[in-house]
């Protein structure tokens, strides 16, 4: 009996020290050793290496291993095979820097269940005797940074192995060098959990790019997209309903129709609310759009796709709308854009009285220009209450015009880089706006917002609200702030935000947006009847505060 007993001993003792993996756990620990290896190690660095030919390699020799043991061998045959790693003097010299941590996170390493003590040690030693000069992938502009030398395989789906390159290198972009990666709905490290099996169910061009569109949907960044016509043709279509609407209380108001070449009747009319597309509620749509369009909140999701909704494959939408107060059905025709008779935009007023007595100017930030600036002030400049309407993407005006505006220098925005010197690390830096200005605008200074205010649009809101007299009106904005970093993934165009941005004292805006002193949103009888709602309540405000 005792020798029986010591047998099974034996046998649990050599099936724990074998420790099976599942696939999922061996490409995750993969990803990470491949991804922390290519901007920590100073070898790889200088781009001698064909990284991505190395990881593909490892993807195949894992097909051979099963447990713990025989990983670790790997990892440190693979480790060794990069060269001697010299101790770095730079590593452990303090500076200055107010250190952001919150995406800085290597405790991976320290994970016993996948990396033996011996790995666990050589990678963090690596870590402490880090690249901290040029790296081979990594470029900077300044203080910003943006991804080079990636070769791309593509945008066709070819093996699974090339699929998982995609999804690594793009996971650890966003590991390392995402400011908002600890802002996402689902925690980082669970997306690679879950996508990996994704990928390796991957079949088909289409299959191929909608799962990198979810992947890149989870940063839940209204920043980020992936461009892709065959997602575009197969999910949302190229033929439209020849009309513009806008969105209010989950339905679309038309706005606008436009002829055909056919010149086919449209069924709509302007001030028809369509709430049902398909047998489908607008609310309905957004959800199913939600998957892969990424968004840093749900009104920055439905600005998304606002474009969306009267896309279609088929020649015609049965449209379920409300005229008159009578619910009706029609079925309205889809056509190709090169059939739609579009107007030619007439052109706004870069800025304007909007009163008789020209006390309340108008600047739309959206067209006017820096050199249009110096002008703009000179007539506006008496009014006693100038609208800045920033539901728009503004023309690079912000320090300009906190010079004409504001009465004195102040901290406006809070900006976080990523440290290159040691990935997953960002520094804070305190940004000022305007200057000493005896003369600065004495009068209100109204913001008008919206969710397309996103961005520098955000930025630019908050230099307004340093103004001794501002009021931000309107709804919440995108929450999407920062510089960006374009690049491929798997040859299709894509994005992220790089830089964090924040108040001053730390507070967030990212998923958040600026939130509006007075809210305003557009109603559905608003539109119908051509109000601009939030330009009135703003009128309102000027008329009780003067």
């Amino acid at each position: 009996m005792r020798k029986y007993f010591l047998f099974i001993l034996f046998f649990l003792s050599l099936n724990f020290s074998a420790q099976v993996l599942s696939e999922t756990q061996k490409l995750e620990s993969l990803c990470r050793v491949w991804g922390f290896l290519k901007y920590y190690h100073p070898t790889i660095a200088k781009g001698n290496t064909d990284w991505n030919e190395q990881l593909i390699q490892k993807i195949g020799e894992l097909e051979k291993i099963d447990n713990k043991a025989s990983l670790n061998r790997l990892y440190m045959n693979w480790i060794e095979s990069l060269g001697k790693t010299d101790p770095c003097k730079d590593c452990t010299k303090t500076d200055n820097k107010i250190y952001f941590l919150k995406n800085f996170d290597l405790n991976w390493i320290n994970n016993s269940n996948i990396f033996s003590e011996d790995t666990a040690q050589k990678l963090h030693y690596i870590e402490n005797n880090r690249n901290t000069g040029n790296n081979y992938y990594l470029g900077k502009s300044g203080k910003q940074i943006y991804f080079r030398n990636e070769n791309s395989y593509g945008s066709t789906f070819t093996s699974k192995a090339v699929g998982l390159l995609e999804l690594f290198r793009y996971w650890n972009y966003v590991e390392y060098f995402f400011p908002y990666k600890y802002e996402t709905d689902e925690n980082w490290n669970d997306v690679l959990t879950e996508m990996i099996p994704k990928f390796l169910n991957v079949n088909s061009d289409e299959n191929y790019h909608l799962t990198l569109a979810e992947l890149v949907t989870k940063t839940d960044d209204s920043h980020a997209y992936l461009h892709s016509k065959l997602i575009s043709r197969s999910q949302y279509g190229n033929r439209k309903v020849p009309v513009e609407y806008s969105y209010a209380e989950g339905k679309l108001v038309v706005t606008q129709i436009y002829s055909n070449k056919l010149h086919e009747k449209n069924p709509l009319y302007i001030g028809d609310v369509i709430y049902d597309i398909d047998g489908k509620t607008i609310p309905q749509m957004v959800n199913s759009f939600g998957k892969y369009i990424p968004a840093s909140n749900s009104w920055g999701k439905v600005y998304k796709a606002k474009n969306l909704f009267l896309l279609s494959n088929k020649d015609s939408l049965s449209l379920k709308i409300e005229r008159n107060g009578q619910n009706l059905e029609v079925i309205s025709k889809t056509y190709f854009a090169k059939d739609i008779v579009s107007e030619k935009n007439i052109p706004s007023d870069k800025w304007k009285f909007i009163d008789q007595k020209k006390e309340i100017g108008y600047v739309d930030m959206g067209t006017i220009e820096k050199k249009d600036l110096d002008e703009m002030y000179t007539n506006l400049k008496s009014s006693k209450s100038i609208i800045f309407d920033l539901r728009n993407y503004p023309k690079q005006t912000i320090r300009p015009l906190s010079f004409l505006l504001l009465p004195q220098s102040t901290p406006y925005y809070q900006f976080n880089f990523p440290d290159t010197a040691y990935p997953g690390k960002f520094y804070s830096i305190t940004n000022s706006i305007g200057r000493k200005n005896p003369e600065y605008y004495k009068g209100n200074v109204i913001v008008l917002v919206n969710e397309s205010t996103q961005s520098q649009a955000e930025t630019t809101a908050m230099m307004f609200k340093q103004h001794p007299k501002a009021k931000v009106i309107g709804s919440n904005t995108s929450g999407a702030n920062g510089d960006i970093i374009s690049f491929k993934i798997a040859g299709l165009d894509t994005r992220l935000t790089g830089l964090g941005a924040y108040y001053p004292d730390g507070k967030e805006t990212q998923r958040i947006g600026i939130i509006p002193d007075i809210t305003v949103k557009p109603t559905v009888e608003g539109i119908k009847k051509r109000k601009d709602e939030v330009l009135e309540r703003a009128l309102l405000y000027i008329k009780t505060n003067n």
